[in-house]
């Protein structure tokens, strides 16, 4: 049975967050919270909550033992972008654009 934890609007680029999301995929729980903990990208510590809620989602809501768990699916989708100006010489503006993703991680038990 597989279980899911979103994060909707997390404040980092789709692109910074797949790579991380790329490194977790297939592994099982327990090297999953050992990778993210030893990674110095700012998506890491977003990740591991997520990642955590997920674990609590299968054990409460599934019974699920937490050691039999494997992250199965990991899937980051672009959210809204929000656009900012920066104002520059002679009355011109730069623009800003601070991007958001939703991350989604699904973790099962394995055979």
């Amino acid at each position: 049975m597989e279980t899911k934890a979103t994060l909707k609007n997390a404040p980092l680029s789709a692109q910074k967050a797949r790579l991380v999301g790329d490194q977790i995929r297939g592994l099982s729980v327990e090297n999953a919270i050992n990778t993210l903990k030893f990674s110095s990208k700012k998506a890491a510590a977003i990740f591991t909550k997520i990642l955590e809620s997920a674990i609590a989602n299968a054990e409460h809501n599934e019974s699920a033992d937490i050691d039999e768990l494997k992250v199965t699916t990991v899937f980051v989708n672009e959210g809204a972008t929000m656009k900012r100006f920066r104002a520059r010489a002679k009355g011109n503006a730069n623009h800003i654009l601070k991007r958001t993703c939703h991350i989604t991680v699904k973790v099962a038990e394995y055979e």
